[in-house]
């Protein structure tokens, strides 16, 4: 057997079921607002900064725009967000937050500490944020 095909090897798996457990352990919280995770980081962008083009939270989001658009389309449904046509560029869409939108930071703005006490149980918030920048040029670099 070759040393880097073994899964206790692989980088890409520890990423990946990190990833997957820290989405599952947000669940309950996003249940109950009647949001999934991926709307959730649409809301976080929207919240920095309302009235943005598509392109921007996609690319701030490093996703496609085919990928973001079904997910506002959705989140506008629940009324969460309004798109509205660019001045400039009437092709261009621009998303807004609807008082809805904005009232759910205030119902969301103790996700992250709940989340990093149950984390933090078994890692230290320091060894967790000295990550950020590593993981920041691992995705940059694969972009």
């Amino acid at each position: 057997m070759y040393e880097q095909l073994k899964l206790d090897n692989q980088l890409c798996f520890r990423l990946y079921t990190a990833a997957r457990l820290i989405a599952g352990a947000y669940g309950p919280y996003f249940e109950s607002l009647g949001i999934t995770y991926p709307q959730y980081l649409v809301l976080l962008v929207l919240w920095e900064k309302d009235r943005q083009p598509v392109n921007d939270i996609a690319k701030r989001l490093h996703l496609e725009t085919n990928t973001v658009t079904p997910l506002l389309q959705r989140m506008e449904r629940q009324g969460l967000v309004t798109r509205i046509k660019g001045e400039v560029d009437t092709r261009q869409r621009i998303v807004c937050l609807t008082d809805a939108g904005k009232a759910m930071e205030e119902q969301a703005k103790d996700i992250p500490s709940r989340l990093s006490a149950e984390v933090t149980k078994h890692v230290s918030m320091e060894e967790l944020t000295s990550l950020i920048p590593s993981l920041d040029k691992l995705i940059e670099g694969l972009r």
